[in-house]
């Protein structure tokens, strides 16, 4: 799933390609996308686009009338800068956001269709969608304490919830937690105060590190392979890899359609977290090496 880094770097590239431009049309090519039926989606034709924002994990763009379009790209959705016009072709291509210079494709890989378009009217429509996660960038350590501390939920949990922190998914989940030393299992009212200082900064920085990264890049070229695993990060999709930081192996953790990765020696002190789905075919983790044991 695209997550705010990702998020950040789509309205990077979209700022000089079409704000201040007239949306000529809009094309649908899976009714399923659209998640309201009023304001109509024909009603934002020939509008001019105002500003874009990010909220969570959505793309808001914000045209004249005060008129919303919020895409949520899910896990599979994508967006895709094509030349005037472009067809929407195969059954993955949802939409097209046709600009004089160029058209806005979205597009959903796989069976599943979670991707969704709104078209909102006003501020107070717009807020009504925003899950109200806190924003880290505009907080402070205590702030920031209170809100992930409000429930006794594991460090994982907490980060990917939208309703307590703003825009973190699976990955960049994994890349704090590694940065901070903690444990994905940890629970968040038995931390010290100096571990929640370490997720704090790491929070900050990890995300803050890859939205730079990600919209420098974007401004080069727009983001057309967005992805959760990406060669330079340190544990996220490292399974069987030797982490960045001591050489030890990255572990995992394995539940529905997500995996957790971890450095044992980072993290949780030399322990290999159970493998749920591993113990649930009676199959052990992999042991952690006597070099792991003896730094935890």
């Amino acid at each position: 799933m695209p997550e705010l880094p990702d998020v950040a770097a789509y309205i990077a590239a979209l700022g000089p390609r079409i704000v201040g431009r007239r949306l000529q049309r809009v094309r649908i090519g899976a009714i399923s996308l659209l998640r309201t039926v009023e304001p109509p989606v024909a009603s934002t034709e020939g509008r001019t686009v105002r500003e874009i924002r990010r909220i969570g994990k959505r793309v808001a763009i914000g045209l004249n009338g005060d008129l919303w379009l919020v895409i949520h790209l899910m896990i599979a959705g994508r967006l895709h800068w094509r030349e005037p016009g472009a067809k929407l072709g195969g059954r993955n291509a949802l939409a097209a956001f046709d600009f004089a210079g160029g058209s806005l494709v979205l597009t959903e890989a796989g069976n599943k269709r979670r991707a969704s378009l709104s078209v909102v009217e006003g501020e107070a429509a717009l807020e009504a969608i925003d899950r109200g996660g806190l924003d880290v960038f505009t907080c402070d350590l205590d702030a920031f304490h209170h809100a992930l501390a409000a429930e006794n939920h594991t460090l994982k949990r907490t980060l990917t919830d939208p309703r307590t922190i703003d825009g973190i998914g699976n990955a960049y989940s994994d890349e704090i937690l590694h940065a901070a030393r903690l444990s994905p299992l940890a629970m968040t009212q038995k931390l010290s105060p100096d571990d929640w200082e370490r997720l704090f900064d790491a929070t900050r920085s990890t995300l803050r590190e890859w939205i730079d990264r990600l919209s420098a890049d974007a401004a080069d070229a727009f983001p057309e392979k967005v992805t959760a695993f990406r060669p330079e990060m340190a544990v996220h999709g490292k399974y069987g890899a030797a982490c960045p930081r001591c050489g030890e192996t990255i572990r995992r953790i394995r539940y529905a359609d997500n995996e957790t990765n971890y450095c044992p020696s980072c993290q949780t002190g030399g322990r290999v977290l159970a493998d749920r789905a591993l113990s649930r075919l009676g199959i052990s983790p992999l042991r952690t090496s006597p070099t792991a044991r003896r730094r935890g």
